[in-house]
């Protein structure tokens, strides 16, 4: 009671003195302001409520979703591939990773493994350029399995389209899996024909098969780094090409590809095919001077051999009026 009465007796003869008085209310009512603030602010973060996110990689879509409960975690789809390798529903991929700490309530974005891979409309490409069929394929999904090049003199374009043994015609009308090949028969005037091999060091791989196709080549052997999963493959980019850039070759040809996700090894790569490229491009034009002047030696000294037509000597008429 003292103890009350003294805090009680101080409190009133602090009352005596304004300033002072005022001053300890604005003292407290600050901190009592910057307590609540706290408060707040640690329930509205669940400050110290953290989790450790845990590994859903190869787990059925239904158990993740249970142990991410258990967590206080919340599970979103935000993708799906069809990996033939993998049992549908299971989940390929997630972020943040297994691991990693993170508040209670954090979502949890996961890629999963569909049942089936998708159906799309097979483009009826006959007729068109070769450059306009890549784009109709790729565009719906598709890809080219061959080139095959027949005698015919519209060069590079689409004479007939191939998926497996079945030809394709205007009114086919049939849907194939998504990631599907076809194979094209393009018609090529001569033999002759050549292409100039494109540098492909450092594009992803769908850029590289379509770089190819829209030249007439075709894609041969694709190998791959160990690391590399069907998760990563569109992180990866070429840093190995079977044809020097800037070389010819026959329409049809096949040019292989490595592929890597190191990217100081990929710019080495880069580097050093454009050297090869400019050495290329100096020997091709040092060969086709070498060609025209041989070429115009052989027109020389083939007019040389024609034998020359002799003058006409001029006769002389004598006038019979002088005669």
């Amino acid at each position: 009671m003292k103890k009350s009465g003294g805090l009680k007796g101080a409190w009133q003869r602090l009352k005596q003195y304004p300033v002072a008085y005022h001053a300890v209310l604005i003292m407290a009512l600050l901190a009592t302001v910057v307590a609540v603030s706290y408060i707040a602010l640690s329930l509205g973060t669940r400050h110290g409520m953290k989790r450790t996110v845990p590994d859903f990689v190869g787990l059925r879509l239904s158990d993740a979703e249970y142990y991410a409960s258990r967590r206080g975690l919340n599970l979103i789809v935000n993708d799906s591939l069809y990996v033939p390798a993998y049992p549908g529903g299971i989940v390929l991929d997630q972020l943040p990773k297994g691991g990693v700490d993170v508040k209670s309530g954090r979502k949890i974005y996961v890629t999963i493994n569909s049942f089936r891979q998708k159906q799309v409309p097979l483009p009826y490409v006959a007729g068109r350029s070769l450059r306009q069929a890549k784009n109709m394929l790729e565009g719906a999904g598709l890809g080219i399995e061959e080139l095959r090049y027949v005698d015919d003199i519209a060069t590079n374009y689409v004479l007939a389209e191939y998926y497996g043994e079945q030809e394709i015609t205007a009114e086919s009308n049939i849907k194939v899996e998504k990631g599907s090949n076809v194979i094209l028969h393009v018609g090529v005037a001569s033999a002759e024909e050549r292409s100039v091999v494109p540098r492909l060091v450092g594009r992803q791989l769908f850029d590289a098969k379509g770089r190819l196709w829209e030249i007439g080549l075709n894609v041969g052997k694709i190998t791959y780094d160990e690391d590399i999963t069907m998760l990563t493959l569109d992180d990866a980019r070429v840093c190995r090409q079977s044809e020097v850039p800037g070389a010819e070759l026959s329409l049809g040809a096949r040019v292989s590809l490595h592929l890597t996700l190191d990217r100081e090894r990929v710019a080495a790569a880069e580097a050093e095919y454009d050297r090869m490229a400019k050495e290329a491009l100096v020997a091709r034009a040092l060969a086709d001077s070498l060609a025209t002047v041989a070429a115009d030696s052989l027109r020389m000294m083939e007019s040389a051999q024609q034998p020359q037509p002799q003058p006409q000597q001029e006769q002389i008429v004598e006038d019979e009026f002088f005669m």
